[in-house]
């Protein structure tokens, strides 16, 4: 891998910089990157802090599954899988309610985003996308609480007025197989237009069966995760069953829906009114890494252990006009979300199934300001999020239908929490070869939760308040001492306010461990530095980009051993488990550096590769010690070449080895799932295509894994696919 790579980079500076290139080559130009997102300039020039963008197009070509494929095979995140159902990504070492997750604008974050490992990124179906922004490090002051370690910004198709470009009824309808699981999906969505008024509707369909591992030994490394057994319940009696095939992922498919419906309408004096409803819902999810847990008298720990249904429902009403307070652009979003997800398990002979249930509401306004000047941009807002929570569980026997109560997943009493924050930025191109940024963010966060029974576990206290001010900045700079060198330096930080997930819960870590409350959690915070360039070639066919970062990180909250009641085990759900607690643990610092390269080396062929590396302590007075969530080295390098009659891509995937000293043990790192010693390093080649077949039409076909290669992701609990050839048509009218 490494010669490849010193390899590939000898040919771009070859080919990149030479006179003989500069004097052949007059097409195929780098595409400028356009963000999407409001709130920042469009430009990616213009943006002092890191940001990647993929687009409708590329979105398409690749035919990812779901939303969480499409971010781990970008080559710029890590994503965690604990089932085929879920994906949580990790941006420079931060994870799940570290990261945030916003769809058209809106915060899907709420009140109960844990710090373990999230699936909510596969609620916004792929297809629905027009464009996914990433942004890197602390983007608190942009988009408030949760930010730490970076921000994915989902931005959905948006209906299409009447214009030269748009007829009155449009539309795109596709389909796909894939080999590994037998997945079958479908979409299609349609578009009416008139001259004032437009309307979207769409509809996704998946169905994904048991996933398949790669057959082939990763290289010198042992075979894992192979699944030998799974358990059936035959007449009301658990059996342990052989598996006819090892390598599928037995009890890992499920089924996805998701629906978009978006209408807009112009005023004649310039006012544009927006509706957005999106729902998407699933059925049962199983958790597949639970259900690989061994158990030495039964052999597998638990005979059943899935999630609901997966719901989400977003409406969003937006009201928006140019030039409409102080000269500013102004829109105004109302938004409700609906979230429910539940957990169902029971062990292997127990015959009481346990159901908890959690529904999250959550009501949002927020209002957006916009104002050019002849050199700058400001960018100024409010926002306010009022969000509740209504926590039940009960058991039922699969046998003879006996209902009785059992302790919530979360307090179930009354549970909510409020957020108001007042924000403003400043973008300047003050000269030709030098741009700069300013940006301040404060907000009011108030949370409560009470326990009306505490029966199953008696509490010291039966309700928590927090209440906490909080505050970010950032700060830009963007010079440019030649034609061909970009340089670039941002200082942020970023804040996270304690959830009720984080403050409240009682839970089942797993392997004998169980988590309790800690009613004395603070906000955690963190301070980044980016020192970046970018050197580009005057042609527009070369462009480097290497950004370098450096966090500390204050109050970070884990989850440590814990004295709770005087003592360091309990006993809960009949085990004997090791007491665990969320804490602030003093300081830590997460750095590293990124490196994205981009270049042309022939007519139409593309060069695109991509390098993370990140390494995360926590630092304490007795030394320093692994911080959880932090990927081995990761990225992407591959080869593009498009003509009017398709596009070809051959591309690699790779991983560093993340050795058991490395891991955070007994956290979310999850080495009860990896290899003795770790997780061994891998890398899977690719193959896509796309032909224009006919005019409208598109046919998709490409490998994944071609070497059917047996791996798993870090932290992840079950393992990778093996090796998909999957086979799609799409056609727009």
């Amino acid at each position: 891998m490494k010669k490849l790579i010193n390899l590939t980079l000898l040919i771009v500076f070859s080919f990149g910089f030479s006179q003989t290139q500069k004097d052949t080559i007059k097409t195929n130009q780098l595409e400028e990157v356009i963000v999407v997102t409001n709130k920042v300039p469009r430009s990616k020039e213009l943006i002092p802090f890191q940001i990647e963008s993929v687009s409708q197009k590329e979105i398409e070509f690749q035919n990812y599954q779901n939303t969480a494929d499409l971010l781990a095979n970008s080559g710029n995140l890590h994503v965690q899988k604990s089932q085929q159902g879920g994906g949580s990504p990790t941006i420079r070492g931060f994870e799940s309610s570290r990261v945030l997750l916003m769809v058209d604008g809106v915060r899907m974050n709420n009140l109960i985003f844990r710090s373990g490992h999230l699936q909510n990124a596969i609620t916004v179906d792929e297809n629905l996308l027009e464009n996914v922004d990433i942004f890197y490090g602390p983007t608190s002051t942009l988009f408030g609480s949760d930010a730490l370690g970076g921000t994915v910004s989902m931005n959905t198709k948006k209906a299409k007025y009447l214009s030269s470009n748009t007829k009155f009824l449009s539309g795109n309808a596709s389909t796909r197989y894939g080999s590994v699981n037998e997945e079958k999906s479908g979409y299609f969505d349609l578009n009416f237009a008139g001259t004032n008024w437009a309307s979207l509707t769409s509809f996704s369909y998946n169905d994904f069966g048991d996933l398949r591992m790669g057959k082939k030994r990763n290289k010198n490394n042992p075979y894992f995760g192979e699944r030998d057994y799974y358990v059936e319940t035959v007449n009301g009696v658990d059996i342990l069953v052989a598996n006819e095939n090892k390598y599928i992922q037995k009890n890992s498919a499920f089924k996805q829906y998701n629906f978009m419906q978006k209408l807009a309408y112009k005023t004649a004096k310039g006012f544009e009114h927006g509706l957005n409803f999106q729902y998407s819902t699933s059925t049962d999810v199983p958790r597949y890494d639970r259900l690989t847990d061994v158990s030495s008298s039964t052999g597998l720990k638990n005979a059943e252990w899935y999630y609901g249904p997966q719901k989400r429902l977003l409406a969003i009403y937006s009201l928006s006009k140019e030039k409409l307070i102080l000269n500013s652009d102004f829109k105004v979003d109302f938004a409700y979300q609906n979230v429910e997800e539940s957990r169902h398990n029971r062990r292997f002979g127990n015959y009481n199934l346990q159901n908890r249930t959690e529904k999250v509401n959550m009501f949002s306004t927020s209002i957006d300001l916009h104002k050019k000047f002849t050199k700058g941009e400001l960018f100024y807002g409010l926002e306010s999020y009022y969000e509740t929570l209504k926590s039940d569980a009960y058991s039922n026997n699969i046998n003879t239908g006996a209902v009785s109560n059992i302790d919530t997943r979360y307090p179930n009493g009354n549970n909510y929490m409020m957020r108001n924050d007042f924000y403003i930025s400043y973008n300047e191109k003050s000269t030709a070869k030098t741009a700069w940024n300013l940006g301040a963010r404060a907000g009011y966060t108030l949370l409560h939760s009470s326990i009306d029974d505490d029966a199953f576990f008696p509490l010291p206290f039966n309700s928590i308040n927090q209440q906490n001010f909080t505050y970010s900045a950032t700060a830009g700079l963007i010079h440019q001492p030649s034609k061909n060198v970009d340089l670039k330096t941002n200082i942020s930080s970023g804040f996270r306010v304690p959830n009720i997930d984080d403050l409240a819960k009682v839970f089942e870590s797993g392997g004998g461990y169980v988590i309790v409350p800690n009613a004395d959690l603070s906000p955690e915070k963190t301070i980044t530095t980016d020192l970046g360039f970018v050197i580009k070639s005057n042609n527009k066919r070369f462009q480097l980009e290497n950004t370098y970062f450096y966090t500390r990180f204050f109050d970070a909250i884990v989850t440590d051993n814990f004295i709770y009641e005087g003592q360091s085990t309990i006993l809960y759900n009949g085990v004997n488990s090791q007491v665990l607690a969320n804490q602030n643990k003093g300081k830590a610092f997460v750095t590293g550096f990124s490196t994205n390269l981009k270049a042309y080396l022939f007519e139409n062929l593309q060069l695109n590769g991509s390098f993370n590396y990140t390494l995360g302590r926590i630092t304490e007075d007795s030394g320093r010690s692994p911080l959880d969530h932090i990927p081995p080295f990761y990225g992407k390098l591959g080869l593009n070449y498009a003509k009017r009659w398709g596009t070809l891509e051959a591309y690699i995937l790779f991983n560093g080895k993340k050795p058991i000293s490395d891991y955070y043990l007994n956290g979310e790192d999850n080495e009860q799932y990896a290899p003795n010693g770790g997780m061994p390093a891998w890398e899977t080649y690719n193959f896509k295509t796309a032909f224009n077949i006919i005019r409208g039409g598109t046919l998709f076909v490409g490998v994944e894994n071609i070497l059917d290669t047996q791996y798993r992701v870090f932290a992840s609990g079950i393992n990778a696919p093996g090796r998909n050839i999957y086979g799609g048509i799409k056609y727009s009218f």
